[in-house]
């Protein structure tokens, strides 16, 4: 029995049922590969808000301390909506992220002493953007709805056996009661 399965016995009431075992998760690879990315991505977080000044001097980015610290809470939010319920706009926001970080760092190339480090950056980032896109188009098949028109509830009208026998109960009830 893991640590969370023994913290949430101690949260419940006396009378609730207790886990004696777990079976296997119920999420499938997609929502899976999310949980994954929304760690990693608090993680970077982090590091990006924490250690901002030395990121920047790897990566000959002197001065840009402030737009990493930024760029590390956009992370955290993004990991922390990835772990939700509903994935799929935390991953979505991954993509977005990862376009402002391939700009930021397309930016930085051009006469960069750590162009080497820039460079390697560069990869990193486009690489976990394929897993970005991958995971939300796995995610989107998975869970999103049907394309195309909705369903058609014009022919229903909340009553059970129909108006017409509502409108009959209602005019044989008594008066007041």
């Amino acid at each position: 029995m893991n640590i969370l399965t023994r913290a949430a016995d101690i949260t419940r009431s006396p009378g609730d049922p207790k886990v004696l075992s777990t079976g296997p998760s119920s999420l499938a690879a997609p929502d899976q590969m999310a949980r994954g990315l929304g760690w990693f991505s608090i993680g970077l977080g982090l590091m990006e808000l924490f250690a901002a000044r030395s990121l920047a001097r790897s990566l000959g980015m002197q001065g840009a301390e402030g737009l990493i610290r930024g760029y590390g809470v956009r992370e955290i939010a993004s990991g922390m909506a990835c772990l939700s319920v509903n994935p799929v706009p935390g991953v979505a926001s991954r993509i977005a992220g990862d376009a402002v970080d391939i700009a930021t760092l397309m930016a930085a190339l051009p006469n960069n002493p750590k162009r080497e480090n820039v460079q390697l950056a560069l990869l990193a980032v486009i690489g976990v953007t394929v897993l970005d896109v991958l995971c939300t188009s796995q995610l989107t098949a998975r869970h999103g709805r049907p394309s195309g028109p909705g369903r058609d509830y014009s022919n229903r009208s909340g009553f059970p056996q129909g108006v017409a026998a509502a409108q009959r109960l209602s005019r044989d009830a008594p008066a007041g009661g």
